[in-house]
């Protein structure tokens, strides 16, 4: 018995790095699986990719930043599948590499729209089809800047500081619906996210990100998909208000 047969599990952010390998692994592992995301490049291949593992999935254009579209996307899941029993909430952006006086409103606030309000909006209606469901379980991408600062990264930081704070308050309200939430803390992983911050392009500037972490090498998109694929099945049954750290020994500095 595969560990999600027959689930639904509804992934914001699938299209690419972490939240793809997560929508694969869930696949194998015999779940439906829908990708809410905004369009890309990548669309074709993730989506190709992931009918090979079950041809039952499939993609809605979706931003988190509109409440209406997330909406609108849970409503068009519980429609094709009649549940939603898992969601990954793992949309989320970077930032300009800044200090807090040089940083404009504009990139602080679509920075916090992204990344603490999307998965606001997320679970906000996850929630409210879960309640009715009487079961569920949500999973929710911070990261090891959850708990910690990191220079020039104001609005990322406090983003995934709140995102924190949103699951375990989710975990304390929903519990007595058979509701769990959780959410996963990575370390540095070697994504599209870091190519995007310059962080691959300079070795240099790699090495030092690299040498922050006590097991001295980035984490890959497989290893935070087997932590997903842990919270989400009932191997975590007693399991909530929690963050698993997947970070090679960051926050253990």
């Amino acid at each position: 018995m595969k560990k999600l047969e027959n689930k639904t599990v509804f992934i914001t952010g699938g299209l690419s790095g972490i939240g793809k390998a997560c929508a694969l692994a869930a696949a194998a592992e015999g779940a439906n699986v829908v990708i809410a995301d905004i369009k890309s490049v990548a669309i074709d291949e993730t989506m190709k990719e992931l009918k090979a593992e079950n041809d039952k999935s499939f993609f809605i254009e979706c931003d988190v930043i509109s409440a209406e579209q997330i909406k609108n996307a849970v409503t068009s899941v519980v429609e094709a599948f009649g549940t939603i029993d898992v969601a990954l909430n793992n949309a989320g952006v970077p930032c300009e590499s800044q200090r807090i006086g040089d940083m404009s409103e504009e990139d602080w606030n679509y920075t916090i729209h992204v990344n603490l309000t999307g998965i606001f909006n997320s679970m906000k209606y996850e929630l409210t089809q879960m309640v009715l469901q009487k079961s569920g379980t949500i999973i929710n991408m911070s990261s090891i800047l959850g708990y910690v600062g990191f220079a020039n990264s104001a609005a990322y930081v406090a983003a995934k500081h709140g995102v924190i704070g949103l699951t375990k308050t989710a975990a304390l309200e929903y519990a007595a619906n058979g509701i769990r939430v959780n959410s996963i803390c990575p370390g540095f992983i070697d994504t599209p996210m870091l190519t995007k911050n310059g962080i691959n392009e300079d070795d240099k500037t790699k090495q030092r990100i690299i040498g922050l972490h006590p097991l001295n090498r980035l984490g890959t998109v497989k290893e935070i998909a087997s932590g997903f694929i842990f919270l989400a099945s009932d191997d975590s049954s007693f399991t909530t208000g929690t963050s698993l750290r997947i970070d090679g020994g960051y926050l253990a500095q």
